[in-house]
């Protein structure tokens, strides 16, 4: 399904200060760069990045901006392997393991309201395999990569498949990573553009500022 572009206002650079913190997982410490509302935080949204990318990656902080005006505190994660400064990722069950410590303090520290988890590429697939451990609301996925490039047939859809909760997955339409099934609980919109999502930033902006809130509870009637 195709999201038309829509014209958004310039959403403001992130001003809310922010706090990076390490966080002791069985693996080694990940880096926290967390991020408060202006009030008291409605939901939590943590993401972590790409297998080699950062933080600053401009669909990251696209959704930070738009948890943050939504009301929730962000969390974005760098794993142990990349604190420790290695660019190739560390096996799924490490990199599974240290994400669900670090969504247990964080959980811990906000208490009782919604965690939204998620992430761009790689980070997207380490949310959505620990979405029932760590009690996830929803899952926003950010260029989901379905399969290795040339490589269908090493498809990563039962990762996605397996999720129960609310899942948003935007994806570029020349992605070579591949585009993914939806279901009835995860929607799948496709912007124009590649895996990057660099190129229709306003329909990326679009989509999560439409289904963040709703399952953040944010919209719901007083």
């Amino acid at each position: 399904m195709a999201v038309p572009t829509v014209p958004l206002p310039t959403i403001p650079r992130v001003t809310n200060p922010l706090r990076i913190t390490e966080v002791d997982t069985p693996h080694g410490p990940a880096r926290v760069h967390l991020r408060q509302p202006a009030g008291a935080p409605i939901g939590l949204l943590m993401l972590g990045p790409g297998a080699s990318g950062g933080v600053t990656a401009g669909d990251l902080q696209a959704a930070t901006a738009i948890g943050l005006a939504a009301g929730a505190a962000v969390a974005l994660v760098e794993q142990p392997y990349r604190v420790a400064g290695r660019r190739a990722p560390a096996p799924a069950p490490q990199v599974d393991a240290a994400w669900i410590a670090v969504a247990g303090q964080l959980t811990a520290e906000f208490g009782p309201i919604p965690l939204v988890s998620g992430g761009r590429s790689f980070g997207a697939r380490v949310a959505c395999r620990t979405s029932a451990v760590t009690g996830s609301a929803g899952v926003l996925c950010l260029a989901f990569p379905t399969h290795p490039p040339g490589r269908p047939e090493k498809s990563r859809q039962p990762e996605l498949s397996s999720v129960t909760v609310p899942t948003l997955v935007i994806q570029g339409e020349r992605d070579p990573f591949g585009v993914p099934q939806g279901s009835d609980n995860c929607r799948v919109l496709v912007v124009a553009g590649d895996h990057s999502l660099k190129k229709d930033m306003p329909a990326v902006r679009a989509a999560i500022a439409e289904w963040l809130p709703r399952v953040l509870g944010a919209d719901d009637p007083a």
